[in-house]
């Protein structure tokens, strides 16, 4: 288990669940799209960006500059991957829900 692993937050798993399922293409808006479809949250970009910034210096994203966009201004769009402690992290908090979980009434985990 990553070091860091059992201080992972709701809003920083929900953001590490959201770059796994983006790939290639997670980057700030999408990840932000990509929670607001899934889970219906309502999130500042604000608050995606510094959630991002937190989990890469826990070690369990890391990001790199893309191509420069005319759309964007000449800027370019910065992309997250998850990292293998970052993969850890999610299956250590899968389990935790999971054992949580186990035999209680009226709640089915899949």
């Amino acid at each position: 288990m990553a070091a860091s692993a059992e201080s992972l937050g709701s809003l920083e798993h929900i953001v590490l669940l959201a770059v796994l399922r983006l790939r290639e293409d997670a980057y700030g808006m999408t990840v932000l799209r990509e929670i607001a479809s899934v889970t219906g949250r309502d999130l500042a970009i604000g608050a995606v960006y510094s959630t991002l910034t937190r989990l890469e210096s826990k070690g369990f994203i890391r990001s790199w500059a893309g191509e420069p966009t005319a759309e964007r201004g000449g800027r370019a769009k910065r992309y997250f991957h998850l990292t293998p402690a970052g993969r850890e992290a999610l299956r250590h908090m899968r389990d935790v829900v999971q054992k949580m979980s186990a035999g209680l009434k009226g709640l089915q985990v899949t």
